[in-house]
């Protein structure tokens, strides 16, 4: 193809500025001598994860990475071509958020870190799944139907499943009508299919929103007529990426309104490297959340090393992000009594544990309090998608069921099974009131939990999900409720409800607390008087100013009324901060200093700074095998 002089020169001129203004980014810093000797070499350092810095510091030959690669800004020309200029390739564009997937040799990290405008690079991470039921929930006694008031059961509301696709054909996925509730498929994998081969997702939507229309409603949903929207993220072999995920991010918030998207499930994971100051999926669930969608995520199945001892710190990402309610898993031994159930051995406990690195190399990690909640995830029966590979490779995991296709039901056990658990019940909670912020849905969810006796806080949050509880309370919250609410107004229409809830036969008290990043705050005021915390376009732990290990309110946010927890319990199964001191708090504000990696903390182990902790269940078979695992152990 010819080429005119005119377009020559213009490309000779580009090439001119472009070196003119980076060329300095042309000589890779190869050494970490010559980071130091560099001050534009080192702040662009400080840009860079943990996990590729020694790549990017000690190359070795011209390996390429995919890299995610956040801006300050929107894409520009000169940005684009000096990145093609260091030799790289812009794989994915987003449309709602200023992020790239960048390929790119190692030998031109620090060069693409200093680039202005780029303020942040992260390993384009592999992202993995984590892997009677209405009535131990609480979600059949939830509502009495009536003339005026109908049955709760997800009408309306759409959940976006993140998985590994939905088997369209299963029963469990039908309408009242007939029609299949599945209202928009979407692959986010090189694979071309919205369907299961892997059976991850199917299984996990219909914990969700199963119909229950097998076994004559045995393995019924908790939202059953809720709109499932499937992006499946996950290929046949359960495996995806940080920017198929992100890809997927991008596509609910564009399409958000079009399908009623107000839930979104995220039984999957990455591991906990970066801050979720700068975790790139961490940044936009806070978006999500800030635009009113509530995102549930799994907290992952790392709670136990092979030696079977406790570990904390293990939480995945973005389940260390604090807008995220993040679900551990909990054991109902296969009765709808809630009075014998426990937090699994395999559940991942807190702190979280990602973390920056300043100007000096100091580590400073997040030690947020997750999960935020347990519920039911220990050999949960519920759809199987037709010849998957968990079931093909596992045929012990099909339940016997059924031999139609359409009908056949499998089982699962992991914190992906009690995750959609949560999402069914947000689907209820708004339902029931549909003007709830997510912080107000994470907030009633967390006030009305359980908390089972013997379970730290970082082991179970604030309990178990009381879904009964949450949408009863959820009736009663004003729906004229905005950002411009003054802090302490009437948050209930009518009288404080009775703080209790009894599931088959056994009447538990609400937790009547919420975790706020470092500690907890209890109190009746915090559903009798609205809080700022539950405004769009905050945290809940913004109610609470921490430092040197001293957590005071802070008035502005939080009424004076509410009571800041001083240590951090092992509860005696009554109300929050109603326990044994597990420890104080200040613990949590070391900066791996009082809080150091391989230390002891209270009973088990604290994990280390998560590099080289593979979040998901790949250990064993490289399957779905934290399930796998889980229900071949028969102390689970």
């Amino acid at each position: 193809m010819r080429r005119s002089k005119r377009g020559d020169v213009a490309t000779l001129l580009t090439l001119a500025f472009l070196l003119s203004t980076f060329g300095f980014l042309l000589k890779p810093v190869c050494s970490a001598q010559a980071l130091v000797g560099s001050q534009i070499q080192s702040s662009s350092a400080l840009r860079l994860s943990s996990d590729i810095i020694e790549q990017a510091l000690t190359p070795i030959g011209g390996k390429r990475l995919s890299v995610i690669v956040q801006l300050q800004g929107p894409t520009s020309a000169i940005l684009t071509s000096a990145i093609l200029l260091l030799g790289g390739q812009i794989k994915t564009t987003y449309t709602n958020f200023y992020v790239l997937e960048v390929e790119i040799a190692e030998t031109s990290l620090l060069s693409l870190a200093a680039l202005p405008g780029v303020s942040y690079v992260s390993l384009n991470r592999p992202v993995s799944m984590l892997g009677h039921l209405s009535f131990t929930t609480g979600a059949d006694n939830a509502d009495t139907p009536n003339s005026s008031s109908p049955a709760l059961d997800g009408t309306g509301i759409g959940i976006a499943i993140l998985d590994s696709g939905l088997y369209a054909g299963h029963r469990s996925f039908l309408g009242k009508n007939n029609n299949c509730r599945i209202v928009f498929n979407k692959d986010f994998t090189t694979e071309k299919r919205v369907d299961d081969p892997y059976g991850h997702g199917s299984h996990v939507a219909a914990i969700a929103a199963g119909n229950g229309r097998v076994s004559n409603g045995a393995y019924l949903g908790i939202a059953p007529n809720a709109n499932l929207i499937n992006l499946r993220v996950l290929d046949s072999k359960g495996s995806g990426t940080t920017s198929g995920l992100l890809s997927a991010l991008d596509w609910v918030i564009s399409n958000r309104s079009s399908y009623n998207i107000r839930v979104l499930n995220l039984s999957l994971g990455t591991a906990a490297v970066d801050s979720f100051v700068n975790d790139p999926i961490c940044k936009v669930v806070r978006r999500l959340s800030d635009l009113g969608i509530v995102v549930v995520v799994a907290a992952g199945n790392n709670g136990r090393d092979a030696e079977g001892r406790k570990i904390y710190g293990a939480i995945h990402s973005p389940g260390i992000e604090p807008s995220a309610i993040t679900v551990g898993a909990s054991n109902t031994f296969g009765s709808d009594t809630r009075a014998d159930d426990t937090v699994t051995t395999y559940s991942s406990r807190g702190p979280t544990r990602g973390f920056r690195t300043d100007a000096n190399g100091v580590k400073h990690y997040d030690n947020l309090i997750k999960p935020d909640l347990v519920a039911s995830g220990n050999k949960i029966i519920s759809a199987e998608a037709i010849k998957n590979l968990l079931v093909t490779s596992h045929p012990e995991l099909d339940a016997g069921v059924s031999n139609a296709d359409n009908r056949k039901m499998m089982r699962l056990s992991g914190t992906s099974m009690a995750t959609p658990v949560v999402a069914g019940a947000v689907a209820l909670v708004l339902q029931a009131n549909p003007q709830l912020t997510p912080n107000l849905v994470k907030a009633l969810l967390m006030y009305t939990a359980q908390p089972l006796p013997g379970f730290n806080i970082f082991e179970q949050g604030m309990g178990e999900v009381n879904i009964e509880g949450a949408i009863r309370l959820a009736k009663l919250v004003r729906t004229d409720l905005s950002n411009s609410t003054n802090l302490g107004t009437a948050l209930l229409v009518g009288s404080t409800p009775i703080a209790s809830t009894t599931i088959g036969g056994y009447t538990f008290t609400w937790s009547q607390g919420l975790v706020l990043n470092y500690t907890y705050a209890s109190g009746t005021d915090l559903i009798n008087s609205f809080q700022k915390i539950y405004r769009l376009g905050v945290l809940l732990g913004d109610g609470v100013l921490s430092g040197d290990g001293v957590i005071t309110g802070d008035a502005r946010m939080l009424m004076s009324s509410v009571s800041i927890g001083n240590n951090l319990m092992v509860s005696n199964g009554v109300i929050a901060g109603d326990g044994l001191v597990f420890c104080a708090y200040g613990v949590l504000l070391g900066d791996g200093v009082l809080l150091g990696d391989g230390q002891v903390i209270g009973d088990g182990v604290i994990a280390g700074d998560s590099r080289g902790v593979i979040a998901g269940d790949t250990q064993v078979t490289g399957d779905d095998t934290a399930c796998m695992a889980e229900i071949s152990d028969p102390g689970l």
